[in-house]
C-alpha cells in the first residue's frame, strides 16, 4: 500500500489526529520474542509490551524497550530507551522495512521521553499509520530521556547514533525486520537522522540505509550564540539556548553556566528545565517570555567563543553522506534560521553525497510538508533514482 495514501487519512495541515483506538491490555509484560543476549551496541536490554500505545498502534505490535548505544562525546557504551513496532501481520519474504523516527524536542530531562508518554508525545497517530503502511518503526527517546543518563540536548552524533541502534535493537526485538531502513526526524530529530546517515556506514555496515528526511533540522544551531551576545535570540529559541547550556554544564565540569545566564533566568533555572508534569510546558513558556535578553547574554567574547565551539561540535554536517538526504526547512522559522540551516547544505554539499533540497516560502518549524516526504522515502525502498540538488546550489 502507498505510504501516503495511508497517512493522508490522519494528517492535518500542522499536526496529527488519532484514529479509533482499543482498550489497553492490561499491564505491561516482556516481549518474548526479543533476544536479552547481546552485549554490543543495538543490543536489548528490556523489552515490555507498551498496552497504552498499543491502544492507538492497533495494527501492529509494540515494544518500549533499552537497548545499548554509544556516546559520541566520550565514546562510552550507553543504555538508552524508545518505542519499537512492527506490524500484526505475516512479515514479508525480506522483512519489514524500517522508518527510525528522530523525535522533536521533548525537554532535556529523563521523564520528557516520548516513550513514556502514552501517546508518544503525540507521535502515536503517525507512527500507526506508518506501521499501518508495511513498515516497522523506531522512536528513539535520545540518551538520558527515559533512561538515567545525561542528556546532550542537539548533540546530533549521539542522537545519531541512538538512532542507528534503535534500529539494531528493534530487529533483536521482532523477528521478520528487514536490514533495509531509512530515517525521518524533524528538528531535533532532523539533526539526529542527518548524524545517522554520515556514521551509518562505519558504525552499522550490516544495516542498509536507503535514505534519511531532515525536517526544520537543528543542523547548526551556533548561530544562536551570536544572536545571544546582540540580545536577538527569538521568544522561541530562548528555552532551547537554555537547555543547550544545561546540557553542556553536565559533561564539562568547568563549564561556568554563570558566565551565560543571571537574574531572572538564573532565578527560575529549575522551572525552565523542568519536565516533571502536564503544566511545565506552559509554565516554561510563560517564565521565557519574562526573561530580559540581558539574561542570557555570554558575558564576554572569550566564553562566546567557547560556547560556539562546542555547539559546532555537535552539528551537522561533519563527513560525506552514505545515502541521499532530503532537507526541509521554512524560510519563516522562528526556532531554527533559515539562514543556518542553508549554510549546513552548503557544506554537506562541499562534503559530498546526495542532497535533495526543499525550501518552503513562508513555512515556520512544524507546518512543512510531511507527505511529500515520506512519499520520497517510500521511493528509496522501491529503488526510485534521486537527483541531486548540490550542484544547482549557488555558492553563498
Amino acid at each position: 500500500m502507498c505510504l501516503v495514501s495511508v497517512l493522508s487519512l490522519g494528517l492535518t495541515a500542522c499536526g496529527l489526529v488519532g484514529g479509533m483506538t482499543r482498550q489497553p491490555a492490561g499491564p505491561p509484560t516482556p516481549i518474548a520474542s526479543a533476544d536479552l543476549t547481546g552485549v554490543a551496541p543495538g543490543s536489548v536490554v528490556t523489552a515490555m509490551s507498551a498496552p497504552a500505545v498499543e491502544t492507538i498502534v492497533n495494527s501492529g505490535r509494540v515494544a518500549r524497550i533499552t537497548y545499548r548505544s554509544t556516546d559520541a562525546n566520550t565514546g562510552q557504551p550507553t543504555v538508552v530507551s524508545g518505542i519499537v513496532a512492527v506490524p500484526a501481520d505475516t512479515p514479508p519474504a525480506d522483512g519489514w522495512p524500517v522508518v527510525a523516527m528522530g523525535h522533536g524536542t521533548t525537554g532535556m530531562q529523563q521523564p520528557c521521553a516520548p516513550s513514556l508518554s502514552p501517546n508518544l508525545s503525540d507521535l502515536a497517530p503517525l507512527v500507526a499509520q506508518i506501521v499501518e503502511a508495511g513498515f516497522a518503526v523506531t522512536v528513539a527517546d535520545y540518551q538520558g530521556l527515559g533512561a538515567p543518563g545525561v542528556h546532550p540536548y542537539l548533540d546530533s552524533h549521539t542522537a545519531g547514533y541512538n538512532v542507528i541502534d534503535s534500529v539494531r535493537a528493534l530487529r533483536a526485538t521482532f523477528p521478520g525486520v528487514s536490514s533495509r531502513w531509512s530515517g525521518f526526524g524533524l528538528s531535533q530529530g532532523g539533526g539526529a537522522v542527518w548524524s545517522a546517515d554520515e556514521q551509518s556506514a562505519d558504525y552499522a555496515p550490516e544495516l542498509d540505509l536507503v535514505g534519511a528526511v531532515a525536517m526544520a533540522p537543528t543542523a547548526d544551531v551556533s548561530g544562536a550564540v551570536d544572536k545571544a551576545m546582540d540580545n536577538r535570540l527569538t521568544e522561541e529559541q530562548t528555552v532551547p539556548f537554555l537547555w543547550i547550556l544545561a546540557s553542556l554544564a553536565q559533561i564539562h565540569p568547568d563549564f561556568n553556566l554563570d558566565d551565560y545566564r543571571r537574574g531572572f533566568a538564573a532565578q527560575n533555572w529549575g522551572a525552565l528545565l523542568a519536565c516533571d508534569g502536564s503544566g511545565t510546558a506552559a509554565k516554561r513558556t510563560s517564565l521565557a517570555r519574562k526573561i530580559p535578553p540581558s539574561d542570557i547574554s555570554p558575558s564576554s567574547a572569550q566564553v562566546a567563543a567557547r560556547l560556539r565551539g562546542l555547539i559546532e561540535g555537535w552539528a551537522v554536517p561533519q563527513r560525506m553522506l552514505n545515502a541521499p538526504l532530503s532537507v526541509v526547512y521554512g524560510t519563516s522559522d522562528k526556532f531554527v534560521d533559515y539562514q543556518w540551516t542553508e549554510r549546513a547544505i552548503d557544506r554537506a554539499c562541499d562534503l559530498g553525497g546526495t542532497v535533495l533540497v526543499t525550501a518552503e516560502s513562508g513555512k515556520g518549524h512544524a507546518d512543512l510538508d510531511t507527505l511529500s516526504q515520506l512519499e520520497w522515502l517510500r521511493g528509496r525502498f522501491a529503488g526510485e533514482s534521486v537527483e541531486n540538488g548540490c550542484p544547482t546550489r549557488k555558492p553563498r
